[in-house]
């Protein structure tokens, strides 16, 4: 099922258990962009600073998250 189905399914509260399946479904594959978008971010120069703003949260919230799973990110590659 793709993001716009998944999307339908999840907003759709007529089969709440296929509902909620697609709703995990969705947090998944959201995780899994927001990591992308945050290793990206981080090669290209920005600080943590920056992506916390962009995702609405604080820089220890998004540091806490991803510093250890993206420690392969070294400074250099960072722009520091």
């Amino acid at each position: 099922m793709d993001a716009v189905q998944l999307a339908a399914t999840a907003s759709d509260t007529s089969t709440p258990v296929d509902g909620l399946r697609a709703v995990a479904s969705l947090r998944t594959l959201v995780d899994s962009l927001e990591m992308r978008q945050v290793e990206q971010a981080l090669r290209s120069g920005e600080s943590w600073s920056t992506i916390a703003a962009a995702l609405g949260v604080t820089r220890q919230a998004v540091h806490k998250k991803y510093a250890k799973r993206l420690s392969h990110i070294g400074a250099t590659e960072r722009g520091q």
